[in-house]
């Protein structure tokens, strides 16, 4: 890698979990960091953190040009990494999914990331290298039920990622997956607010087991075994950025180990029993 300049790096999603960890993290690793996040309230308090912070929505157009804009000015038009992490879950059984709760989900989780990301490669392409993280999830691979529009974004993104490799071999950039599984943050919070604004649980049909999975959603603390901290994840995006040959994916937490082993070895309906079995049906 170049040491003519400073490594820099653009990470979404930093107002809290992993991306707040990871930016944290790698400032004091000494990388230039900015850290974005959607409300200008949490870039105040980034800011005041000591992060160099823009705000950074990923369901507009205009907001991620000015901050890939607002980047590039303050490095001279370098920028050495992006890790794509900002994304929610929206829980809810396919069914009930209606079209445009399907399509913000897409828009944050896929849309958003597809447009900071074109943006940036020109950019990583004149500097002749780069490293593109994308903070996918064990549900990228492993479909879960109640989980299918969180299940759809991170599918296409690994699809979508794949296929940048490939266009992007010999170009010195690198394109890397993370796929967590339970980490410590908002994301639970955050998903069943997303549940009650839009899904109507009382008239429908699955409105049984939505309730085991409300009580998990509401949970304080570890409501998932093998749960790890945002360090767990730290590790990886450390490796993608650092190593002369990072790995196309990187597998964080045993169930994430655990289920991509199994899907190399059991058949689609065993697949299907085994997901049903350790989710309650849904209720977990």
């Amino acid at each position: 890698m170049s040491k003519t300049y400073q490594r820099s790096i653009l990470i979404t999603g930093c107002s809290s979990g992993i991306g707040h960890h990871v930016a944290h993290g790698l400032r004091q690793r000494g990388y230039r960091v900015f850290a974005t996040a959607r409300s200008r309230g949490d870039v105040k308090r980034l800011h005041e953190e000591g992060l160099e912070s823009m705000q950074l929505d990923l369901d507009d157009e205009s907001s991620i040009g000015n901050a890939v804009e607002e980047v590039l000015t303050a490095t001279g038009g370098k920028l050495y990494a992006l890790f794509n992490n900002g994304a929610y879950g929206q829980p809810g059984a396919v069914e009930d999914l209606d079209r445009a709760t399907l399509r913000a989900q897409l828009e944050t989780n896929l849309l958003g990331w597809h447009d900071l990301t074109r943006r940036i490669i020109p950019v990583m392409r004149a500097q002749g290298e780069g490293r593109i993280i994308q903070n996918s999830s064990v549900l990228g691979f492993a479909a879960m039920p109640y989980r299918g529009a969180y299940n759809c974004s991170k599918f296409a993104l690994e699809g979508l990622s794949d296929t940048l490799r490939l266009e992007l071999a010999g170009s010195g950039i690198h394109v890397s997956l993370i796929e967590p599984g339970p980490i410590r943050s908002r994301f639970r919070k955050n998903a069943y607010a997303c549940f009650r604004a839009n899904i109507d649980s009382e008239h429908s049909i699955h409105r049984k087991r939505y309730q085991g999975m409300i009580d998990r959603l509401k949970k304080e603390g570890d409501a998932a075994p093998f749960t790890l901290g945002p360090e767990a994840v730290m590790k990886k995006v450390l490796h993608a950025l650092e190593s002369r040959r990072p790995r196309p994916r990187y597998y964080v937490t045993f169930p994430t180990y655990l289920f991509g082993y199994l899907k190399r070895l059991l058949s689609s309906r065993m697949q299907d029993r085994l997901m049903l079995k350790v989710s309650g049906e849904g209720k977990r």
